[in-house]
């Protein structure tokens, strides 16, 4: 498999001097493309802040990230273009679900397609594509808050899917989910991962979604680790 992204020796710290507070210390890891991996650490332990340096949300203090075969950061962005880089291959997804109120199901989904200029149609075609590939193309003309949570998280993760990402950023997207509807979106990305050859990393504190994922990304001491889930559920390091 294709590597989707890769990480050397990554350090966030915030704030300086006798307020400098260390968060990531040392990660280096590498995600494959149409792997799952579960990012699980103690509330606090840095998981949204290395999720947000790998999706060029936030800039390290140091080290390096490939987004599959591009360098994009290397002691500093190597491009002025995180924003671009973030449309054109980066699908985030969230807890809350973040669709437009105003807009329905089919606008929220064509609108970052759209805003990385592919034609309406073009945008339309692939946008119902995917409402139909997750069983709510019925729900084209609804607004949100028609919809039930998991109706909108689906929605919400076809709308990460419509630039045609190389790499899925997940943050708790099940935490507003009751059991069933969890591992139905987990069950979700998993299949995504696997049929759209994307790199998932998906934030939770759910211990019974492991099972359903590849490899996990766990922090200790600052440190991050990439475990096989055999290895995660030996506590060799947690």
């Amino acid at each position: 498999m294709d590597t989707a992204i890769k990480t050397e020796k990554l350090v966030k710290h915030f704030g300086k001097g006798d307020t400098l507070v260390e968060v990531i210390n040392d990660a280096t890891f590498e995600i494959k493309k149409g792997e799952l991996v579960a990012l699980i650490a103690p509330s606090g332990a840095g998981k949204t802040t290395l999720l947000m340096m790998i999706g060029c949300v936030l800039t390290p203090t140091s080290g390096k990230i490939w987004l599959g075969n591009e360098l994009v950061y290397d002691n500093k962005w190597l491009t002025k273009e995180q924003r671009k880089i973030r449309r054109e291959k980066i699908g985030f997804i969230f807890q809350a679900h973040y669709l437009i109120p105003f807009l329905n199901v089919l606008e929220n989904v064509i609108l970052i397609p759209e805003l990385n200029g592919v034609g309406e149609a073009k945008a339309k075609e692939k946008a119902l594509e995917l409402l139909d590939y997750f069983g709510i193309k019925d729900k084209a003309d609804s607004m949100p808050a028609n919809l039930s949570g998991g109706q909108n998280q689906r929605v919400a993760i076809a709308r990460a899917l419509a630039n045609n990402p190389e790499i899925i950023l997940a943050d708790e997207p099940t935490a507003a989910l009751d059991s069933k509807r969890s591992v139905d979106v987990v069950k979700m990305l998993k299949k995504i991962a696997l049929e759209q050859n994307t790199a998932v990393i998906m934030v939770t504190h759910d211990e019974a979604m492991v099972p359903l994922c590849d490899r996990v990304l766990t922090i200790k001491d600052k440190k991050v680790y990439n475990l096989a889930i055999d290895e995660y559920k030996n506590r060799a390091i947690v």
